[in-house]
Protein backbone atom coordinates (compact mmCIF):
# COMPACT_ATOMS: atom_id res chain seq x y z
CA UNK A 1 0.00 0.00 0.00
CA UNK A 2 1.95 3.02 -1.29
CA UNK A 3 -0.59 5.24 0.45
CA UNK A 4 1.13 4.50 3.77
CA UNK A 5 4.78 4.14 2.61
CA UNK A 6 5.35 1.53 5.31
CA UNK A 7 7.08 -1.15 3.28
CA UNK A 8 10.48 -2.25 4.68
CA UNK A 9 12.50 -0.30 2.10
CA UNK A 10 10.59 2.94 2.75
CA UNK A 11 10.97 2.62 6.52
CA UNK A 12 14.70 1.90 6.21
CA UNK A 13 15.17 4.84 3.86
CA UNK A 14 13.47 7.27 6.27
CA UNK A 15 15.59 5.99 9.16
CA UNK A 16 18.82 6.40 7.20
CA UNK A 17 17.82 9.90 6.04
CA UNK A 18 16.87 11.09 9.54
CA UNK A 19 19.08 13.86 10.91
CA UNK A 20 18.95 12.47 14.45
CA UNK A 21 19.42 8.84 15.57
CA UNK A 22 16.17 6.88 15.36
CA UNK A 23 15.09 4.61 18.17
CA UNK A 24 13.93 1.22 16.93
CA UNK A 25 11.53 -0.09 19.61
CA UNK A 26 12.16 -3.52 21.05
CA UNK A 27 9.38 -6.05 21.58
CA UNK A 28 9.10 -5.05 25.25
CA UNK A 29 8.98 -1.34 24.38
CA UNK A 30 6.29 -1.96 21.76
CA UNK A 31 4.20 -3.97 24.21
CA UNK A 32 4.49 -1.34 26.95
CA UNK A 33 3.65 1.50 24.58
CA UNK A 34 0.69 -0.43 23.23
CA UNK A 35 -0.65 -1.33 26.68
CA UNK A 36 -0.20 2.06 28.36
CA UNK A 37 -1.18 4.16 25.35
CA UNK A 38 -4.20 2.16 24.28
CA UNK A 39 -5.49 1.77 27.84
CA UNK A 40 -5.71 5.57 28.06
CA UNK A 41 -7.38 5.65 24.64
CA UNK A 42 -9.76 2.88 25.67
CA UNK A 43 -10.97 4.61 28.82
CA UNK A 44 -11.74 7.70 26.73
CA UNK A 45 -13.39 5.51 24.09
CA UNK A 46 -15.59 3.76 26.64
CA UNK A 47 -16.56 7.06 28.29
CA UNK A 48 -19.48 7.91 25.91
CA UNK A 49 -21.04 4.52 26.68
CA UNK A 50 -20.23 4.55 30.40
CA UNK A 51 -21.14 8.18 31.14
CA UNK A 52 -23.69 9.15 28.49
CA UNK A 53 -24.80 5.80 27.06
CA UNK A 54 -28.53 6.24 27.64
CA UNK A 55 -28.51 9.76 26.22
CA UNK A 56 -26.68 8.67 23.03
CA UNK A 57 -28.78 5.50 22.69
CA UNK A 58 -32.06 7.45 22.78
CA UNK A 59 -30.90 9.93 20.12
CA UNK A 60 -28.73 8.00 17.68
CA UNK A 61 -29.36 4.35 18.53
CA UNK A 62 -27.02 1.48 19.39
CA UNK A 63 -24.98 1.61 16.18
CA UNK A 64 -24.65 5.38 16.53
CA UNK A 65 -23.38 5.05 20.10
CA UNK A 66 -20.72 2.54 19.06
CA UNK A 67 -19.73 4.83 16.17
CA UNK A 68 -19.14 7.69 18.61
CA UNK A 69 -16.95 5.40 20.72
CA UNK A 70 -14.99 4.33 17.61
CA UNK A 71 -14.42 7.98 16.69
CA UNK A 72 -12.92 8.58 20.14
CA UNK A 73 -10.62 5.58 19.74
CA UNK A 74 -9.35 6.71 16.35
CA UNK A 75 -9.00 10.37 17.29
CA UNK A 76 -6.80 9.75 20.33
CA UNK A 77 -4.84 6.72 19.18
CA UNK A 78 -2.31 8.50 17.00
CA UNK A 79 -1.13 10.82 19.75
CA UNK A 80 -0.25 7.92 22.05
CA UNK A 81 0.62 5.07 19.70
CA UNK A 82 2.22 6.50 16.57
CA UNK A 83 5.76 5.68 17.77
CA UNK A 84 4.93 2.01 17.33
CA UNK A 85 5.92 2.79 13.73
CA UNK A 86 9.67 2.99 13.19
CA UNK A 87 11.15 6.21 11.87
CA UNK A 88 10.19 9.83 11.21
CA UNK A 89 6.75 10.85 9.98
CA UNK A 90 5.02 8.17 12.03
CA UNK A 91 2.11 10.31 13.26
CA UNK A 92 0.34 10.95 9.97
CA UNK A 93 1.09 7.44 8.71
CA UNK A 94 -0.32 5.93 11.89
CA UNK A 95 -3.51 7.96 11.58
CA UNK A 96 -3.97 6.94 7.94
CA UNK A 97 -3.42 3.28 8.69
CA UNK A 98 -5.14 2.98 12.04
CA UNK A 99 -8.24 4.93 11.00
CA UNK A 100 -8.87 2.39 8.23
CA UNK A 101 -7.89 -0.61 10.35
CA UNK A 102 -9.92 0.36 13.42
CA UNK A 103 -12.93 1.53 11.42
CA UNK A 104 -12.98 -1.88 9.68
CA UNK A 105 -12.59 -3.63 13.03
CA UNK A 106 -15.43 -1.56 14.53
CA UNK A 107 -17.83 -2.20 11.65
CA UNK A 108 -17.15 -5.94 11.78
CA UNK A 109 -17.64 -5.98 15.56
CA UNK A 110 -20.89 -3.99 15.36
CA UNK A 111 -22.28 -6.31 12.67
CA UNK A 112 -21.32 -9.44 14.64
CA UNK A 113 -22.77 -8.07 17.86
CA UNK A 114 -26.05 -6.81 16.35
CA UNK A 115 -26.64 -10.05 14.46
CA UNK A 116 -26.07 -12.47 17.35
CA UNK A 117 -25.77 -10.43 20.58
CA UNK A 118 -24.39 -11.89 23.80
CA UNK A 119 -21.13 -13.81 23.91
CA UNK A 120 -21.61 -15.38 20.44
CA UNK A 121 -22.03 -11.92 18.91
CA UNK A 122 -19.03 -10.54 20.77
CA UNK A 123 -16.84 -13.48 19.77
CA UNK A 124 -17.92 -13.33 16.12
CA UNK A 125 -17.35 -9.58 16.03
CA UNK A 126 -13.95 -9.83 17.71
CA UNK A 127 -12.77 -12.52 15.30
CA UNK A 128 -14.02 -10.75 12.18
CA UNK A 129 -12.72 -7.41 13.40
CA UNK A 130 -9.25 -8.58 14.36
CA UNK A 131 -8.95 -10.63 11.16
CA UNK A 132 -9.66 -7.51 9.10
CA UNK A 133 -7.36 -5.36 11.21
CA UNK A 134 -4.54 -7.90 11.10
CA UNK A 135 -4.80 -8.28 7.33
CA UNK A 136 -4.78 -4.49 6.82
CA UNK A 137 -1.74 -4.01 9.07
CA UNK A 138 0.25 -6.85 7.51
CA UNK A 139 -0.59 -5.66 4.00
CA UNK A 140 0.34 -2.05 4.76
CA UNK A 141 3.77 -3.11 6.04
CA UNK A 142 4.19 -5.69 3.25
CA UNK A 143 4.50 -8.40 5.90
CA UNK A 144 1.95 -10.79 4.45
CA UNK A 145 3.96 -13.77 5.65
CA UNK A 146 3.18 -12.72 9.23
CA UNK A 147 -0.54 -12.12 8.70
CA UNK A 148 -1.68 -15.23 10.60
CA UNK A 149 0.58 -14.43 13.55
CA UNK A 150 -0.65 -10.83 13.56
CA UNK A 151 -4.31 -11.88 13.48
CA UNK A 152 -3.73 -14.46 16.22
CA UNK A 153 -1.99 -11.92 18.46
CA UNK A 154 -4.79 -9.38 18.02
CA UNK A 155 -7.62 -11.89 18.46
CA UNK A 156 -6.27 -13.74 21.50
CA UNK A 157 -5.11 -10.69 23.46
CA UNK A 158 -8.11 -8.57 22.48
CA UNK A 159 -10.53 -11.36 23.48
CA UNK A 160 -8.79 -11.89 26.83
CA UNK A 161 -9.09 -8.21 27.72
CA UNK A 162 -12.64 -7.89 26.43
CA UNK A 163 -14.12 -10.92 28.17
CA UNK A 164 -12.15 -10.37 31.39
CA UNK A 165 -13.52 -6.83 31.51
CA UNK A 166 -17.05 -8.08 30.93
CA UNK A 167 -16.67 -10.71 33.64
CA UNK A 168 -15.39 -8.17 36.18
CA UNK A 169 -18.25 -5.82 35.28
CA UNK A 170 -20.71 -8.65 35.91
CA UNK A 171 -19.13 -9.32 39.31
CA UNK A 172 -19.36 -5.66 40.29
CA UNK A 173 -22.96 -5.19 39.20
CA UNK A 174 -24.44 -8.60 38.35
CA UNK A 175 -27.97 -7.23 37.95
CA UNK A 176 -27.34 -3.64 37.00
CA UNK A 177 -30.40 -3.37 34.77
CA UNK A 178 -32.81 -4.90 37.30
CA UNK A 179 -34.79 -3.39 40.13
CA UNK A 180 -37.02 -4.57 42.97
CA UNK A 181 -40.25 -2.63 43.43
CA UNK A 182 -38.73 0.22 41.44
CA UNK A 183 -35.58 0.44 43.59
CA UNK A 184 -32.37 0.16 41.45
CA UNK A 185 -29.97 -2.56 42.53
CA UNK A 186 -26.92 -0.59 41.36
CA UNK A 187 -26.20 3.09 41.72
CA UNK A 188 -25.42 5.06 38.54
CA UNK A 189 -21.89 5.80 39.76
CA UNK A 190 -21.33 2.09 40.39
CA UNK A 191 -22.47 1.28 36.86
CA UNK A 192 -20.17 3.91 35.36
CA UNK A 193 -17.15 2.67 37.31
CA UNK A 194 -17.85 -0.91 36.25
CA UNK A 195 -18.07 0.07 32.59
CA UNK A 196 -14.90 2.15 32.72
CA UNK A 197 -12.94 -0.71 34.29
CA UNK A 198 -14.12 -2.80 31.32
CA UNK A 199 -12.46 -0.15 29.18
CA UNK A 200 -9.24 -0.59 31.15
CA UNK A 201 -9.21 -4.36 30.62
CA UNK A 202 -10.09 -3.95 26.94
CA UNK A 203 -7.32 -1.37 26.54
CA UNK A 204 -4.72 -3.62 28.13
CA UNK A 205 -5.72 -6.57 25.95
CA UNK A 206 -5.97 -4.87 22.57
CA UNK A 207 -3.07 -2.56 23.44
CA UNK A 208 -0.82 -5.57 23.97
CA UNK A 209 -2.14 -7.03 20.74
CA UNK A 210 -1.38 -3.85 18.82
CA UNK A 211 2.11 -3.60 20.28
CA UNK A 212 2.87 -7.17 19.26
CA UNK A 213 1.19 -6.77 15.86
CA UNK A 214 3.17 -3.66 14.90
CA UNK A 215 6.38 -5.34 16.08
CA UNK A 216 5.68 -8.44 13.97
CA UNK A 217 4.73 -6.37 10.92
CA UNK A 218 8.02 -4.43 11.04
CA UNK A 219 10.30 -7.43 11.45
CA UNK A 220 11.38 -7.24 7.76
CA UNK A 221 12.22 -3.54 8.19
CA UNK A 222 14.29 -4.25 11.32
CA UNK A 223 16.19 -6.97 9.47
CA UNK A 224 16.87 -4.61 6.59
CA UNK A 225 18.12 -1.93 8.97
CA UNK A 226 20.37 -4.47 10.70
CA UNK A 227 21.88 -5.51 7.36
CA UNK A 228 22.53 -1.90 6.34
CA UNK A 229 24.18 -1.20 9.71
CA UNK A 230 26.56 -4.14 9.21
CA UNK A 231 27.38 -2.94 5.70
CA UNK A 232 28.49 0.38 7.12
Amino acid sequence: MSLFQLDPAAIAERVRAAKAPVNVPSLAASLWRGVIGFTIVSVAGFAPWALFGRWFYQRIGEAGLYSVCAFMFIGLSGLLLHRLIIGPGSLIRFYKLFSIAFASYSIAWIVGWMMLHGHPGSLAGLFAGTALMGWILATAFEARGSVLKVIAALFVLNSLGYFLGGWIEGCLIPMKECSIMGIPLARPAQVMVAKLQWGICYGIGLGAGLGLAFHLCQEPARKLLAVKSKDR
